[in-house]
Parts: C-alpha cells; sequence; structure tokens
C-alpha cells in the first residue's frame, strides 16, 4: 500500500500521525481515503477538486505534476508540501 507522510502542519488533523499507509491508485484516491480516516485534512489539501496551488506533492521523491490525477504505485511514499512564504524580496 502507498504510504502518505503527513505534514507537520497537518498533523492536528491525524492526531499527531505522521506517516499512514493507504489503499490508492492515484493521488485523488489517496486525498479521499485521507478525508474518510481523518476529517477534514482533504479539504485542506483540494481546491475546485484538485490539489492546491499552494501545496506539491512529492511521489517517490519526484515532483508531480498532473494533480489528483497522478497515478502511485503499490509501495510509493507520497508527501504533500505546503508552500513556505515570508522573507524580503
Amino acid at each position: 500500500m502507498p504510504t502518505v507522510v503527513i505534514p507537520a502542519l497537518l498533523r492536528k488533523f491525524t492526531g499527531g500521525v505522521e506517516r499512514v499507509e493507504l489503499p490508492g491508485k492515484s493521488i485523488r484516491e489517496l486525498v479521499q481515503r485521507l478525508g474518510e480516516r481523518f476529517p477534514g485534512i482533504d479539504q485542506q489539501l483540494l481546491e475546485d477538486g484538485d490539489i492546491r496551488p499552494s501545496i506539491a506533492v512529492s511521489i517517490d521523491g519526484e515532483i508531480a505534476t498532473g494533480g489528483v490525477l497522478d497515478a502511485v504505485g503499490e509501495d510509493s511514499e507520497v508527501h504533500f508540501i505546503p508552500a513556505l512564504g515570508g522573507g524580503e524580496a
């Protein structure tokens, strides 16, 4: 099963759980399963049915660009990476 690594900012939805194995073959399915297991987390990841522009998705160490349509493998590791802000230009 794919493993999803929960970013620190979203662990308030998981009760502190950092990693979770979930069934799924796409980012869409993983986000849906996350929302079923940890209500509200899916709303933090999605906007208009796709991954929020402020969140990057990494699958097996590669930044994914297909949003919820990206496929994941049986042993994939998925990271949702919130954008960092701040600093001066």
